[in-house]
Parts: structure tokens; C-alpha cells; sequence
């Protein structure tokens, strides 16, 4: 994997984000590095993986793995050839392809645990999207506008007359079990917990 430092990402798994991880040579994982700005006691941090160099006294990682923002951590570690790195001089030169394709196939496990839409759902969905995007061509460009937030407005109103109706039932019927919503959901307990609050609230006026 070259080209992509961090922040992977795949649709409809947005709140599963990957990026490289490292390990320091007692196998532990590293906090974050810390930089001074120069303003005060304003701070910069930063947990990426070309920052654990062992420059300005930070700490020096020895290997790489993939990780997740769920907590997901790969299991194999690749070492880091810092001699490389500091030739190219571009972290974006480096092949993280090995974690990138374990967080691939961690991935793939939450896409499976996923509830999957019904096919004729998914179909009309996707009419809905292409509808929206040729109102861009339309002739008379202030109706276009016009009747493109029409249809929002249309949308709207089913999500909130499904969405709240729905995020208390899965709520009442799960209780305190996070985990298995967020499997259904696909996405990490802090996103699931956060989706399942927007739309226990959600109104429309």
C-alpha cells in the first residue's frame, strides 16, 4: 500500500477507520507523540506511524501492524526499515501493504456480521441517488434546486417517521448489549451508540 498514509476507509464502514500502528521494542503500544507549536500550551498530537522515529526524543517503533479505531489490532508485525524511510524521505514511499491488507480482511469480518439491506431496497436507493444527481442537468437550474430539496424534504420525512420508531426498538431489544448492535450496524460501539442517539431523537417539522 503506497500513497495513503492513514485514515482507510471503506463505504458504509466509515466509523471502522484503519491506519498503521506500531509496536516499540518491548512490544508495547506507543501513546501519542506530542509536538510544541510554539504557542503556549498549545499542543499538536499525532499517532502517526513515521513520528515514532526516535527523533526529538520520541520513541522508536520497531515494527508496524494494522489497526482500527474499534481496537482491532493485526496480528502479524512487519518491521520498520527507519534507514528507508529517512533515504526516501516520504513516508508515502514505504510499503505498508501488509497492514493495510490485515485491516482489509478485519474488514471483511465486520461486513459479515452486517446486516445486509434487502436486494429491492438497495435497487431503489440507488434509483433515488441517480434521480438526485441528473436534477444537476436540468435545464431550468432553479427548479432543478428546487425540487431536489423537495425530495429531500420527501426523505426526511420517512427517516423520521422509521428512524426513531426503529433505534428505540433495537435499543429496548438489545438493552445494554452495544456490542451486538454494533455488529448489526457495522460500525464501532461509540458510532452505534451515537447513530442509535441521533435517531431516538430525530424530529421533523
Amino acid at each position: 500500500m503506497y500513497g495513503v498514509r492513514e485514515g482507510w476507509q471503506r463505504e458504509g464502514f466509515e466509523s471502522h477507520e484503519g491506519a498503521v500502528g506500531v509496536l516499540l521494542a518491548d512490544g508495547s503500544e506507543p501513546g501519542p507523540v506530542f509536538f510544541d507549536l510554539g504557542s503556549g500550551s498549545t499542543f499538536h498530537e499525532s499517532t502517526s506511524w513515521w513520528h515514532y522515529d526516535g527523533t526529538f526524543r520520541r520513541p522508536t517503533a520497531v515494527t508496524m501492524r494494522g489497526r482500527c479505531a474499534c481496537g482491532w489490532r493485526g496480528a502479524t508485525r512487519y518491521p520498520i526499515d527507519w534507514e528507508k524511510v529517512r533515504e526516501d524521505d516520504d513516508p508515502d514511499a514505504y510499503d505498508t501493504s501488509g497492514p493495510y491488507a490485515e485491516w482489509e480482511a478485519h474488514l471483511d469480518e465486520v461486513a459479515e456480521c452486517a446486516v445486509t439491506l434487502p436486494g429491492d431496497l438497495v435497487v431503489l436507493l440507488g434509483q433515488v441517488r441517480e434521480r438526485l444527481d441528473r436534477m444537476w442537468l436540468e435545464n431550468d437550474s432553479a427548479r432543478g434546486y428546487a425540487a431536489m430539496l423537495k425530495a429531500c424534504d420527501g426523505l426526511e420525512a420517512i427517516v423520521a417517521e422509521t428512524g426513531p420508531e426503529a433505534a428505540r426498538a433495537l435499543a429496548r431489544e438489545h438493552d445494554e448489549a452495544m456490542d451486538a448492535i454494533a455488529k448489526a450496524l457495522g460500525a464501532t460501539k461509540k458510532a452505534a451508540r451515537a447513530r442509535l442517539l441521533h435517531y431516538e431523537h430525530l424530529t421533523w417539522n
